[in-house]
């Protein structure tokens, strides 16, 4: 399917206003950074910045939903055949990020923001990653609502969500933001989930 241009010319924006915020950020900081700053070296106007973003401080997640996008192309490229967490895992670590900027960036969300705002968008972003996952599973064809193979696939993909978030979180709030340790934490997060879940716990 075809995307419209608008679509298209609102992502380019999204995207040029994203990496001239991380430009200046790691330049000068985010404090010292101004929403005009970022607009001008994006080529756009500030009424356009605010279309995009309410602060400057949410271009801080802005990679998030960059490598949600990277997230369901790479899903969608997976085979069917392969079970959805190893297909969640590999398409997670396809994204082309750029490790040093990842963590620069994970490092200034945690010294200029406070931790519940970190958690609060983190859980928006899970709510937008179940959804891709559950519509990969549910397929071309997907089953009516209401029907019990319709609420597991909703349970799997609300559940593979929290796994990933749940390891997400503690990277972003631990000391080791390399992307190895993000790498470590899903893994980990994913099996615990494919082994199933301790009553006991």
């Amino acid at each position: 399917m075809v995307r419209p241009a608008q679509t298209v010319r609102s992502e380019r924006t999204r995207e040029a206003l994203r990496q001239a915020a991380v430009v200046r950020f790691l330049a000068q900081g985010v404090e010292e950074t101004s929403a005009e700053q970022i607009a001008s070296d994006a080529g756009v106007s500030l009424r356009t910045f605010y279309r995009h973003f309410a602060s400057k401080h949410d271009l801080l997640f802005a990679d998030y939903d960059a490598g949600l996008h990277w997230f369901r192309a790479a899903l969608a490229a997976r085979s069917p055949d392969e079970s959805i967490i190893e297909s969640v895992q590999s398409a997670i670590m396809a994204s082309p990020y750029d490790d040093w900027a990842v963590t620069k960036i994970a490092a200034m969300r945690a010294q200029e923001l406070d931790p519940g705002r970190i958690v609060r968008h983190i859980r928006q972003v899970e709510a937008d990653f179940a959804e891709a996952v559950e519509e990969h599973l549910a397929g071309v064809n997907p089953p009516p609502p209401g029907s019990v193979e319709r609420m597991r696939i909703t349970v799997t993909a609300r559940c593979i969500a929290a796994a990933v978030f749940g390891a997400m979180e503690g990277w972003m709030l631990g000391e080791d933001r390399s992307l190895p340790a993000l790498d470590r934490l899903c893994r980990q997060a994913l099996e615990l989930l494919r082994t199933g879940i301790d009553d006991h716990a």
